[in-house]
C-alpha cells in the first residue's frame, strides 16, 4: 500500500499508539478481565484472517482491536464515531 500511494514510511504514525494501547491492555489490572493478552491476540488473528482480511496490515490489526473493544462494551459505536470524526477533522484542517 505504501508503494501504491508513494509513502516513504510504510509504518503509519498511529502504529506506535496502537502498540501502546495493546501494551496497556495487556498490563493493566483490569485488562485481563476486559481482554487478556491471549484472547486479544487470538481474536485479532481470527478477525484479521476473516472479517478484515481485505484490509492491509497494520490497519486490520487496528480495526480488529476496535471491533473487540466495541463488542466488550469498552467503547461504544457512537463514541468511536465521535473519535474518528475528531481525527478526520484534524487531518483535513
Amino acid at each position: 500500500m505504501a508503494a501504491k500511494y508513494g509513502v516513504d514510511n510504510a509504518v503509519p504514525p498511529w502504529k506506535t499508539s496502537l502498540d501502546g494501547i495493546c501494551d496497556a491492555l495487556d498490563q493493566s489490572s483490569c485488562g485481563a478481565e476486559v481482554l487478556s493478552f491471549v484472547d486479544r491476540r487470538n481474536e485479532e488473528d481470527a478477525l484479521s484472517a476473516t472479517i478484515y482480511s481485505d484490509l492491509p496490515y497494520p490497519e486490520n490489526r487496528l480495526v480488529a482491536l476496535a471491533h473487540s473493544l466495541v463488542v466488550r462494551g469498552v467503547i461504544d459505536e457512537a463514541e468511536l464515531d465521535e473519535r474518528l470524526a475528531a481525527v478526520r477533522d484534524r487531518l483535513e484542517a
